[in-house]
């Protein structure tokens, strides 16, 4: 098993913690202005059990990644309740349920390349790039001549999620959105 810093962590990553399998479901790094140090803010999900749990990690501890399979696949469609991965060797079909896309799901595009994992033979998890590039399909119109600003505004993108966008972003233009905090990085 390899050690990664806690800064390197993101979601969707596994770790082992307690001696149990956990996926990270939200990663946060925490500044602290003039008191205490700057620390990382986990909520991770037991693999096994379910059990979800928030844990707080100093910026240069170290946590043991488990080894993991991990497979390149394509996404290719979600029918009901599953959401259905070609591998891009073999071509067999995986059909995960929503409850290992926990969260991820509003990133997936069909056609998509993602890294499946897989613990001992066992489907885990699903990796998703960090970044990827979405079509917003309605937001408020844009404001002429807005530039760099602290004002944000919702705007709804092709797989239905909701992310903040600038004043400047328009309904139809692609941007690129962080998939572990859903946040708008810029236009694509």
């Amino acid at each position: 098993m390899a050690k990664i810093l806690a800064t390197e962590i993101r979601a969707g990553n596994l770790i082992e913690w307690d001696k149990r399998l956990w996926r990270v479901l939200k990663s946060y790094h925490v500044h602290v202005g003039g008191r205490g140090g700057a620390y990382m803010q986990l909520e991770m999900k037991d693999i096994e059990s379910g059990q979800k749990r928030n844990e707080r990690l100093s910026t240069d501890e170290k946590v043991e990644r488990p080894y993991i399979d991990k497979r390149r696949m394509t996404y290719s469609y979600q029918q009901g309740d599953e959401y259905v991965f070609m591998d891009n060797e073999t071509f067999e079909q995986l059909a995960l349920s929503a409850d290992y896309l926990e969260g991820q799901t509003g990133y997936l595009l069909p056609n998509m390349e993602v890294d499946i994992n897989f613990h001992n033979g066992r489907t885990i998890g699903v990796e998703l790039p960090a970044t990827v590039v979405l079509e917003v399909v309605d937001t408020e119109p844009a404001i002429k001549n807005a530039t760099a600003t602290t004002t944000f505004k919702p705007a709804k993108l092709e797989t239905g999620i909701t992310v903040q966008v600038p004043p400047f972003i328009s309904a139809g233009e692609k941007i690129r959105v962080k998939t572990d905090d859903g946040t708008y990085v810029e236009r694509a």
